[in-house]
């Protein structure tokens, strides 16, 4: 399966807040990213999060359309993100959503893998797509 690496960058932009009733916290926000490396591209993120009454406990899901190109081939594709914040311990989950790839891009299966750095972010994307 091959792996990429590289740089995004990205602007937040709160939607507003939910009302879901109870004493936790719900908001929705939008990603603006710009991708570098061998995946170049420009996505939209809608992301609906949840913080709890408990400190440091929270969670999210958001859809995200990247539309560019991995290693030269170009399409559009979606990814699903699944993150859980348990009293402080992190854990993210972002995978390509099945058959979402269009253009050179269809076929594509994989993940993704966010790292954080001084403020800096970086992706690991492992994928399979026909004939790579």
């Amino acid at each position: 399966m091959p792996t990429i690496h590289g740089r995004f960058d990205v602007k937040r932009t709160p939607q507003g807040a939910l009302d879901i009733g109870g004493d936790a916290k719900a908001m929705h926000l939008r990603f603006d990213k710009t991708f570098e490396g061998p995946l170049q591209a420009t996505s939209v993120v809608h992301m609906m999060a949840l913080g709890t009454v408990v400190e440091g406990s929270a969670g999210y899901v958001a859809i995200e359309r990247l539309d560019g190109g991995v290693e030269g081939r170009t399409g559009r594709f979606a990814m699903m993100h699944f993150g859980v914040m348990d009293r402080g311990s992190p854990s993210l989950r972002l995978e390509v959503l099945p058959d979402s790839g269009e253009g050179d891009l269809t076929g594509l299966r994989g993940s993704m893998k966010i790292d954080i750095t001084d403020g800096a972010h970086f992706y690991t994307l492992d994928y399979t797509l026909p004939d790579a």
